[in-house]
C-alpha cells in the first residue's frame, strides 16, 4: 500500500471530526444492521447515557449520515436509519474491523 501523499488541505480532518467520539462509529455500526428507535439504540450500546445518545444522534444528522423519521403519533414513534452517505461508511466500518481482529493482541496490551 502506498503511503498517504502529504496534503495542506487534509481531506480527512472533516471526516474525522465529524465521526470522532466514542459512540458515533458504534451508533453507526448498529444503524448499519437495522433502522432503530432510540431505546433499542440505547439498549444496544449499553452504557451510554440518554442525554450523550441525543447528542450524538443530533450530530451524526446535522453531519448528514442518520436521517430522523418522526412518525408523528401518541405514544411517540421516531425512528433513525443510516443515510446513503451513512452507508457509503460501512465498507470503511468493515476494514476497521478486520483490522482490530487481526491486530486485537497488540490492543489489549495498550491498555
Amino acid at each position: 500500500m502506498a503511503p498517504l501523499e502529504p496534503d495542506e488541505n487534509c481531506l480527512i480532518e472533516p471526516l474525522i471530526e465529524a465521526i470522532s467520539g466514542k459512540w458515533k462509529l458504534l451508533i453507526i455500526y448498529w444503524l448499519a444492521q437495522e433502522t432503530s428507535r432510540f431505546n433499542q439504540l440505547q439498549r444496544n450500546l449499553g452504557s451510554i447515557t440518554h442525554r450523550t445518545l441525543t447528542r450524538q444522534l443530533t450530530e451524526l444528522q446535522d453531519a448528514g449520515f442518520v436521517s430522523r423519521k418522526d412518525f408523528k403519533t401518541i405514544p411517540p414513534h421516531v425512528e433513525y436509519s443510516l443515510t446513503a452517505l451513512g452507508q457509503s461508511l460501512i465498507p470503511v466500518l468493515q476494514t476497521m474491523h478486520e483490522w482490530a481482529a487481526e491486530n486485537a493482541d497488540k490492543l489489549a496490551h495498550q491498555n
